[in-house]
């Protein structure tokens, strides 16, 4: 989770709920994953509704059939990127919090997903020992401590020319800080290292605006 430290424009949330308006139809299942996950006294602290359809998208461009997530929290995200998926698709999603797996579980099942996603409880470092690949599509949004080990997993895990992304990686320009205290901060500036240093990537990163505020995501292609 990004510490918001800095203003919110009201016209970043004003865009977003713009585009909401015009290319995200209503939908219950993800309205009611997101309240269900509130009642449940998760964090609000799931990507946004524009940024789930671009997980959905890029799934979609990358033709997953199998799909890793490293953080489930309350299973927003996991809808989005589940419905991705062909129908014999599959999607694995790690979460360290029993009960937030409790909570995507519930989500997942009212939304119809239930049969296609499997949340795996436990240390992700630890789960992801016990995987087999490969996966088309790898999307991690957990402790940021851990980034490098998840990133070195996700492309053992990956076949050639599957993607990886990888969530909160500008952190209100909190990256830039060198000699930050900050261990969430140590570990998203050791990825952007490792990542440009790794003759098996190919990767960008984009900086975002919106209900979120300021942060980014960093994409990267298994070579």
């Amino acid at each position: 989770m990004v510490e918001r430290t800095q203003p919110q424009d009201a016209r970043w949330a004003a865009v977003d709920h713009y585009i909401e308006d015009h290319l995200l139809p209503a939908d219950a299942a993800l309205d009611a994953a997101v309240a269900n996950s509130a009642a449940r006294g998760l964090d609000d602290i799931a990507v946004a509704p524009v940024q789930g359809k671009l997980l959905h998208l890029m799934a979609r461009m990358a033709g997953a059939k199998r799909i890793l997530e490293i953080g489930t929290l309350g299973g927003y995200s996991t809808i989005w990127l589940a419905r991705a998926l062909p129908e014999d698709g599959e999607l694995v999603s790690l979460e360290l919090d029993p009960h937030n797996a409790m909570v995507a579980r519930e989500n997942l099942a009212a939304a119809g997903l239930a049969e296609r996603v499997t949340v795996l409880e436990g240390p992700a470092l630890d789960t992801l020992n016990t995987l087999t690949g490969p996966f088309d599509f790898v999307f991690i949004d957990a402790d940021k401590q851990n980034n490098v080990a998840y990133v070195d997993h996700a492309i053992r895990l990956s076949r050639p020319g599957a993607a990886i992304v990888v969530d909160n990686v500008v952190r209100e320009g909190g990256v830039l800080d060198a000699h930050s205290a900050d261990e969430r901060i140590k570990g998203t500036r050791a990825l952007f290292e490792m990542v440009s240093g790794d003759p098996r990537l190919t990767a960008t990163a984009v900086q975002t605006v919106g209900v979120k505020k300021w942060d980014g995501f960093l994409l990267a292609i298994v070579k």
